[in-house]
């Protein structure tokens, strides 16, 4: 499952150096997979609906070059884990060149939300979601 979301990087997110500051990334990152789950379906309302939340507990970014005011961007997002987690892929590229300017992964896991312990397998709604059959 894979989708494509378009962003300009606007003035109030750039810093001193005229670049979007490293943190504002996260947010874009967000943005992405937010549309890629809307896609299968099972956003945050939906898992929670479902009766799991869904945090990430992990987060790298590499910084290949930097995203400027005004620029327009794609941000490629990926799901690539599925079955014990909840792993996606990014790529933030140049709208026009299709240069590659960051890569990124998430990974979230399901908790229940009742006990809020967290879950060593995916439940059966993601595999669900993604026309999956565990």
């Amino acid at each position: 499952m894979e989708a494509e979301t378009k962003i300009v990087v606007p003035f109030h997110d750039i810093d001193v150096m005229r670049i979007a500051w490293h943190g504002h990334y996260v947010k874009y990152l967000e943005i992405a997979r937010c549309e890629l789950l809307d896609k299968i379906e099972y956003n945050f309302p939906e898992m929670e609906a479902s009766g799991y939340a869904w945090p990430v507990i992990d987060l790298h970014i590499r910084y290949a070059s930097p995203l400027n005011f005004g620029q327009q961007v794609t941000v490629k997002s990926k799901i690539v884990e599925w079955e014990n987690r909840l792993k996606i892929a990014y790529q933030i590229v140049d709208k026009d060149s299709g240069k590659r300017l960051t890569k990124a992964t998430t990974t979230q896991v399901a908790v229940d939300i009742h006990s809020k312990e967290m879950l060593f397998e995916s439940p059966h709604v993601l595999f669900e979601k993604l026309g999956i059959k565990p």
